[in-house]
């Protein structure tokens, strides 16, 4: 496991994954949110009604580009497999 930050735009600078790293297989991102807002200084509930955001997905296709973001809010949260 390792930990990465994303950058102003809320994006990693480089691929988590690419070439050989990149496996057909289930794979899983966790989004600190909680601490991400708390950043901002959102005010939030105590305790925050989200605070880690697990996305697990699938690679099917090692071959192909897998782009997973997560627009979030301090209380919602969607995903869906980028270009």
């Amino acid at each position: 496991m390792s930990a990465k930050r994303t950058n102003a735009d809320g994006r990693c600078d480089a691929p988590l994954l690419e070439g050989e790293a990149l496996q057909v297989g289930v794979y899983e991102l966790d989004f600190a949110v909680g601490d991400y807002f708390r950043t901002l200084g959102v005010a939030q509930t105590q305790p925050s009604f989200l605070d880690v955001v697990t996305l697990r997905f699938g690679v099917s296709d090692a071959s192909q580009h897998y782009h997973v973001p997560l627009v979030v809010t301090p209380w919602s949260y969607s995903t869906y497999r980028g270009s």
